[in-house]
């Protein structure tokens, strides 16, 4: 008799994180309570991440935060959050509900804010930190620091103070190069970069000729970025030795397939869970496994750079 056929391993390690899959929700999708963060575990994901967390409680932008355009989705939410007291205790009850890793996302208006959430929430059970340096439509978080690789190198130098666990710095397409950045990010002692965050960008009401956003600016999202991204995580691929999270517009397994080859060795999934819920999840998944079977490769960490 012919033995079955061994199913091809999802698993990867991200530092010193073993993940079951290479699969993440993005930051802000779900994420903010511990209730969300179970029910990104129970939908399959090999890591979750949490919505950004600040310092203080932040209230965000007022409405309308979010329109949906051609291709994907403009949100201007303005990094709304409770704070990193109370984000601790959301967290403390998650890392007590599920065994998938957790990756805490969090933000600051200057460096030493960073070191302070990190700190905070380093005692918890959480696996890593992902740095939000990214945010184009709140000023002081996306220009004044994301967009300077002096700034953003201070940033991982302070969050590595207060923690041993690996730092993933989320990275910002809005800059002249993004390969600048994350060689700032490597350098400073980030043991991965998420590639990438949303496009600037904006909506206007014909009728009345305002902005449709309260907040004016907006980040673009969904399957009108993906192009942008994946050129991104291959440009980077060649530039660094550090693991890339490929994000943006990732809605499908052949997406999921086009980012790895290009060089991501783990994926965040965002505007898509809007459109299709959870199951995009499994479908991402279930697709991944029935590709690599096709094509006769044993891991998906084989994928890995196949454009190059």
């Amino acid at each position: 008799m012919r033995t079955p056929r061994e199913a091809p391993c999802l698993t990867v390690e991200l530092a010193s994180v073993r993940l079951k899959n290479p699969l993440m929700n993005a930051a802000g999708i779900l994420g903010l309570t511990a209730y969300s963060l179970k029910r990104l575990a129970d939908a399959g994901l090999g890591a979750v991440v949490t919505k950004s967390y600040g310092l203080k409680p932040r209230a965000g932008h007022a409405n309308p935060t979010i329109v949906q355009v051609e291709g994907g989705l403009l949100n201007s939410m303005g990094l709304p959050n409770p704070g990193v007291e109370a984000a601790a205790s959301e967290l403390k009850e998650a890392v007590a509900m599920t065994d998938t890793p957790i990756v805490a996302s969090i933000f600051g208006f200057k460096p030493e804010d960073f070191e302070v959430v990190a700190k905070r929430l380093d005692s918890l059970k959480v696996a890593a930190f992902e740095v939000n340096v990214s945010c184009p439509h709140v000023k002081e978080v996306g220009v004044e620091i994301g967009q300077k690789k002096e700034a953003l190198a201070e940033v991982v130098k302070q969050v590595r103070r207060a923690t041993k666990k690996p730092i993933i710095v989320k990275l910002s397409p809005n800059v002249a190069q993004i390969t600048e950045m994350a060689k700032a990010a490597q350098d400073s002692g980030a043991e991965a970069v998420t590639a990438i965050n949303t496009l600037k960008a904006m909506a206007i009401d014909i009728e009345t000729g305002a902005p449709i956003l309260a907040g004016v600016f907006g980040g673009l999202s969904g399957p009108a970025i993906k192009p942008i991204a994946v050129r991104c995580v291959y440009e980077l691929f060649k530039e660094i030795q550090i693991p890339i999270i490929g994000c943006g517009g990732i809605s499908n397994w052949e997406d999921a397939v086009e980012f790895m080859m290009a060089g991501a060795s783990f994926l965040q999934v965002g505007t898509a869970v809007m459109f299709k819920d959870l199951a995009v999840f499994g479908e991402i998944l279930h697709g991944l496994r029935d590709y690599l079977k096709k094509k006769g490769l044993r891991s998906v960490e084989e994928l890995v750079g196949r454009a190059h």
